[in-house]
């Protein structure tokens, strides 16, 4: 396993790593192990508009039109 030598990082970030580190219970090098892991191995998340592009075309508009009868509205719970 090698090792990583990160220099000239900001005081805050270092604050901000111990408080981190410390509220998962453990030390900074698994936290920061952690955070790398999560960053680089985890699978990339989609943006919704291609999650949106990729679903099926199923039907036409009017399929999915509100019908605003307040007759049907009041059936809903008999």
């Amino acid at each position: 396993m090698a090792d990583l030598l990160v220099r000239g990082v900001d005081d805050a970030l270092v604050q901000a790593l111990k408080k981190r580190a410390g509220a998962h219970g453990r030390s900074q090098e698994a936290e920061l192990r952690a955070i790398l892991s999560a960053a680089l191995l985890s699978p990339p998340r989609r943006k919704l508009a291609d999650l949106l592009a990729a679903m099926p075309d199923v039907g036409v508009d009017a399929d999915f039109q509100r019908h605003d009868e307040p007759a049907a509205a009041a059936d809903v719970f008999d």
